[in-house]
């Protein structure tokens, strides 16, 4: 499905050669029609989202034919921010002055290349539009360092993230607490195999964390009475498909319900430390570090053998640390898990084949800490240790530590790695 054309859209009979891209972006010769979002309770909209059009009857009434032109000539931006500011003022006309959400899609090169024209076009949103942003699920493994900046950005601007075709790549879902969408959107496909253990394994993981973080799950696809059954049993709180609708020039009243769609920062959590995050009422315990190996090698045995993969984050204070036999073990977990970094002073961008390198100043507190977080849809624990300074033979080396598998303590601990990501 196109970030940009949302629901695919018909042929079109006798299409026209008509204007060029670069005609359309700069005689404003793009519109945007609107699917409701429908509360699966209720029957109420209580959303929209944008879909982009071209002129009817030219080869642009395809939404995917902008999106292949914007890409061949190097317009993707551009045609994303006329796509944005087209939206917006839609969404402003059509909803004749009553507040409305209104969901928008970004493709996942503009949000983490091209951000500043999306703030841009944000900035000029009338104050009764509530915006979500849509990315897609490939977006996370592909550069899960400029998302999940950009997603910061977005919320800073007031705006929530959608996350969207989840289930299509399942082993993406280990990326979602991380992310913490506040509405996960799920792949069109697992409505037609409700059936299938794998899409029961992606619905359980899914609702799993909309329990945990209050997250809206969007059905997409609904075209008849018995898809809105099935649904439901996937655990999705709002729908979207023709039975509603095919997208229109208008909007239609709608239930405002804004603390449904609020923006939640992940905040501090990404510039402070594990060990930072502890806070008092937890109980520090000492121990050398010979006794803390099980309890890593532990949590690494758990990210083995989870049903849906986790991934795994681990700080090792230096790359001295990332020893040949920690080598082999983190070979092993990057063969089987979607994403596995390893944090440390003068630590090789690939320090193991398919394991991700982060180099720590060794000013950052993080340079004195010894952490392994695994986070996943079901999994979640955390060693969180620190330093304290002790000479002498590496596995008599003293450490105040932690171990915890509370998972908003987990989460955190796992945002403080990952805001030091750098892009691959």
């Amino acid at each position: 499905m196109s970030a940009i054309s949302g629901t695919p859209s018909l042929p079109v009979a006798g299409t026209g050669a008509g204007p060029d891209l670069a005609g359309l972006l700069r005689d404003g010769g793009l519109h945007t029609v609107f699917q409701p979002f429908i509360d699966l309770d209720s029957g109420a909209v209580t959303a929209y989202e944008s879909l982009l059009r071209g002129p009817v009857a030219t080869r642009w009434a395809s939404p995917m034919a902008l999106l292949d032109a914007a890409r061949s000539t190097g317009r993707l931006a551009d045609l994303e921010h006329a796509s944005l500011r087209a939206s917006l003022a839609g969404a402003a006309a059509s909803s004749d002055g009553q507040a409305v959400t209104l969901f928008v899609n970004l493709e996942p090169r503009t949000l983490t290349d091209h951000l500043d024209v999306v703030l841009d076009a944000l900035a000029a949103r009338a104050e009764h539009v509530q915006v979500v942003v849509e990315i897609t699920e490939r977006a996370l493994a592909a550069d899960l360092a400029g998302v999940l900046a950009g997603a910061e950005r977005l919320r800073a601007a007031g705006c929530a993230v959608a996350l969207d075709d989840v289930g299509a790549e399942p082993a993406s879902l280990a990326f979602i607490p991380l992310l913490r969408p506040e509405v996960v959107k799920l792949d069109l496909r697992l409505l037609r195999t409700v059936k299938d253990p794998a899409t029961v394994t992606v619905a359980g993981a899914v609702q799993a964390y909309a329990e945990q973080s209050g997250a809206e799950v969007v059905a997409e696809g609904i075209e008849t009475p018995e898809d809105l059954t099935r649904a439901l049993v996937l655990g999705a709180t709002l729908g979207q498909g023709w039975l509603w609708g095919r997208g229109d020039r208008g909007m239609s009243r709608t239930t405002f319900a804004p603390e449904r769609f609020t923006a939640r920062s992940i905040g501090p959590a990404l510039r402070a430390t594990p060990y930072e995050l502890i806070g008092y009422r937890r109980r520090v315990r000492r121990a050398p570090k010979h006794l803390l190996i099980p309890l890593s090698k532990t949590l690494e045995t758990t990210a083995r053998q989870a049903a849906v993969p986790p991934i795994v984050l681990a700080a090792f204070e230096h790359a001295r640390f990332f020893r040949p036999s920690t080598m082999r073990d983190f070979t092993g977990l990057a063969a089987t898990l979607p994403f596995v970094a390893a944090f440390g002073v003068d630590m090789p961008a690939r320090p193991a084949p398919g394991v991700r390198g982060v180099a720590l100043s060794p000013a950052d507190p993080l340079s004195s800490e010894w952490t392994v977080v695994v986070l996943g849809a079901h999994t979640c624990g955390a060693l969180m240790a620190r330093d304290l300074g002790d000479d002498g033979p590496d596995g008599d080396r003293e450490f105040e530590f932690v171990v915890s598998y509370d998972r908003a303590l987990v989460t955190a601990a796992a945002h403080s790695l990952a805001g030091r990501l750098t892009a691959d």
